[in-house]
């Protein structure tokens, strides 16, 4: 991704993509049925909580540690074998997404660095800084071509210039972006999926589609398995305007089940069952 001769707004016009329009719609409203339900009036923490623990399950799934929710939620100690470090960073992960918001804008790979750091604490080196030329990337869920570090670092500029910079495309948009790219280029060594998902999060939260971020698209992306998850990816590496679709489609309908998960929590707590 490079903006070099792009407009302001280079993404404005993936928002005018055939389906794109719905997508956006459709989030939109099932995020406004969580906040309208009367729960997130009165216990909007609890939603929040549950909503990162069950997004952070979704991420590690993702990732290849498919663990039960109770039983991340029981745990105490993710110091074991890899599964259980790859759900302990994506905890780590979501409990700290919320303190970067304010930096996001500013210095998104600054916020990405951070995120890897956080992630990769249990590695003793290429922690917390992209990958430099020669130097392995171990994220075996995602098997499709890998861009040299040249690429990769003009790359990730042109992303950050893109977030600086702001516009008016749909944050769905801005976030599906955000979460392809950096699965696209994974810029570090390890640990790549867990930050591009926690990184369109952020987006989702940061642009006010969110703000209490209780619609945790990882669940949704979870949800829809892995296979579809990699063949969306395949769309937006693509580059065409079907495969761009195809890839904000999908992550609308991740943010989507991310909503409905919520809005069951919320159910619960209404009929006194959690």
């Amino acid at each position: 991704m490079s903006t070099t001769g792009a407009t302001a707004d280079p993404l404005a016009a993936l928002g005018d993509l055939p389906g794109v329009a719905d997508s956006v719609e459709s989030v939109r409203k099932a995020v406004d049925r969580v906040y309208g339900h009367r729960v997130m009036r009165r216990r909007s923490n609890e939603i929040t909580s549950e909503a990162a623990l069950r997004g952070a399950r979704g991420s590690a799934a993702l990732s290849g540690a498919d663990w039960a929710l109770e039983e991340v939620r029981r745990r105490s100690d993710f110091s074991g074998d890899d599964e259980a470090r790859t759900v302990g960073a994506a905890l780590r992960l979501t409990a700290e997404a919320g303190q970067l918001l304010s930096i996001w804008r500013q210095s998104p790979l600054r916020v990405l660095a951070r995120l890897h750091l956080v992630a990769a604490a249990d590695k003793a080196e290429h922690v917390g800084r992209p990958r430099r030329a020669g130097e392995p990337v171990d994220e075996p869920l995602i098997d499709l071509p890998l861009p040299g570090a040249e690429e990769m670092h003009g790359r990730l500029e042109g992303l950050a210039e893109i977030v600086i910079a702001g516009g008016s495309a749909p944050a769905l948009v801005t976030a599906a972006v955000v979460h392809g790219e950096l699965l696209a280029l994974r810029p570090f060594t390890s640990r790549n999926g867990l930050v591009a998902r926690t990184a369109e999060r952020i987006v989702l939260v940061g642009s006010g589609l969110d703000p209490k971020s209780v619609c945790p698209a990882e669940v949704g992306h979870a949800e829809l398995g892995q296979d579809a998850y990699r063949e969306a990816l395949k769309g937006y590496l693509s580059g065409t305007p079907e495969g761009m679709a195809a890839w904000i489609a999908h992550c609308g309908r991740a943010v989507e089940l991310g909503a409905r998960e919520s809005t069951a929590v919320c159910e619960a707590l209404q009929r006194g069952a959690a």
